[in-house]
Order: structure tokens, then C-alpha cells, then sequence
């Protein structure tokens, strides 16, 4: 290969997972396949956490508790956030994934707005709470975009309507990934400088009712997906969207069970 010039790259997309109202097959299902990819890039979309623990609009209505009642609640979520993401890292580890970008989401962004209040207690912010710099993760604050090659990432909530890929693809004018919105969509547009394509990557979390209490009984469209990338040495890509049905998928004509 020709001295400075970028080999093929690939990548694992994982969308909002919301540790611990995760739903483990779909999980599974991304483990596997990163054992079967082999990717050189992982990125997460953000919203790894619920953290329900340091949410705003839990003490809208009712005072905050005083700290020693919160933050046994923050540690033990964290715990349980920290375990989930131990999960990736130790498969990405085994294919030697050096490459991991960590997007944090809305939900992620909840433990930075608790330290606001609370200056001194900065181990709480999400990338501190996480060690991300200890595992190796590259760490983009909430709303800021990552750029690999061609592709644009970010967590998502720009636009949040019924057409929102569509949007982004409008007026954004480049090509992006985000998640956020939970459900799987693709929208193309041609610009004056060629088309650029928008992609929602929908969810890794425990959809049913009882785990999304706020949602009081609204129908969604939200689904289990991951995204599989590949950029060739001058940034252009393809992406695959693998939809996850009942815990089972398929990766490169693999049948994938979550399951077991």
C-alpha cells in the first residue's frame, strides 16, 4: 500500500442502550456480531444510561433529596452501567478494537447538569463516572458531531419529527448517523455537491411498557438495530442497518440468536 494512504476501515454503531432498562438479547445479538466483524472502529450513540437517578424532571414537581439519600442511588446506576458497558469491552478487546468513540446522549448529559449544582463532586460527570479515559474511549460531549471519513455522528434531537431522518439529510447536508429517537428510518437527499443520507439506528433497550412508565401507554415505533460500516481509504462508506427482531438477527448470512 502506497506510503500514507488509508487502508479499509470497519465499524460497529451502537444506538441507545439506557443501562440497566437494556434488553440483553438485542445485546447479545451486537456481541456476536462484533466477534464475527472483526471491526477496527466501535462508536456508541450515546444515551448509555438511563440514569433516572440524576434526572431533571424526576424533582420537577416534588424537592430534591438531600445528597446522601441521591447519591447512593447515582453509584449503584453507575454500577450497573459500568458492568454493561465491561460487556463490550472485554469482546472488543478480543478482536483487538482499539478504536472506540464514546457520543454522549441527552440522558448521559443528566450527570454533567448534576455537577453543575454540585461542583465538587466532578467523579460523578458521565465520562468520569464511566473512567472512559481508562478504557480507551475517544469522549464527544453531548451535541457535538464525530466525523469518520465521510460519515457524521452525533447523538441525535435536532429534529424530532415523524420525517426527522429526513430532515437532517436536508438541513444538515451531510451524511449522518445519530440514535435518540429509537426508531429505524433512512432518508436520502441530493444536494448541489451529490446526496447525502441520514440514518436513525433505533435502540438497544427494554421497549415494553413497564420500562418506560412516561411513556403511559403511547404506542411507539421504536426497534432493535445496530449498524455495521465500511469506509474505503478515501472516507467513502457503506452502512448496513441489522435489524434485531425478538432477539435474533442475521450478520453476513449468519443466523445470530441473542437468545442463548
Amino acid at each position: 500500500m502506497p506510503k500514507g494512504k488509508k487502508e479499509h476501515r470497519r465499524g460497529i454503531v451502537i444506538p441507545d442502550i439506557h443501562f440497566p432498562l437494556h434488553e440483553q438479547p438485542a445485546i447479545n445479538c451486537v456481541l456476536k456480531a462484533i466477534k464475527i466483524v472483526k471491526p477496527n472502529i466501535f462508536v456508541c450513540l450515546g444515551d448509555l444510561g438511563e440514569w433516572r437517578s440524576a434526572s431533571p424532571y424526576r424533582y420537577k414537581r416534588r424537592k430534591r433529596p438531600p445528597l446522601e439519600y441521591q447519591l447512593p442511588e447515582i453509584q449503584e446506576e453507575a454500577e450497573a452501567v459500568n458492568e454493561g458497558l465491561d460487556q463490550f469491552d472485554k469482546v472488543l478487546d478480543n478482536v483487538k478494537c482499539t478504536e472506540r468513540h464514546m457520543i454522549e446522549g441527552n440522558h448521559d448529559d443528566w450527570l454533567n447538569k448534576f455537577v453543575e449544582e454540585y461542583p465538587y463532586l466532578s467523579q460523578f460527570k458521565f465520562r468520569n463516572i464511566l473512567r472512559l479515559d481508562d478504557r480507551g474511549y475517544k469522549y464527544h460531549p453531548y451535541g457535538k458531531y464525530l466525523k469518520i471519513g465521510k460519515l457524521y455522528f452525533y447523538h441525535g434531537g435536532h429534529y424530532s419529527t415523524i420525517s426527522h431522518t429526513r430532515q437532517h439529510a436536508m438541513n444538515l447536508g451531510k451524511n449522518v448517523v445519530y440514535g435518540h429517537t429509537h426508531d429505524v428510518q433512512r432518508s436520502g437527499v441530493t444536494h448541489v455537491d451529490g446526496p447525502h443520507h441520514a440514518f436513525s439506528m433505533g435502540c438497544l433497550k427494554d421497549m415494553r411498557a413497564e420500562s418506560n412508565v412516561w411513556l403511559k401507554g403511547r404506542h411507539t415505533n421504536w426497534a432493535h438495530a445496530f449498524g455495521i460500516v465500511d469506509w474505503d481509504n478515501v472516507g467513502n462508506f457503506t452502512l448496513n442497518v441489522v435489524d434485531i427482531h425478538k432477539g435474533k438477527t442475521f450478520v453476513w448470512g449468519q443466523e445470530v440468536n441473542g437468545n442463548e
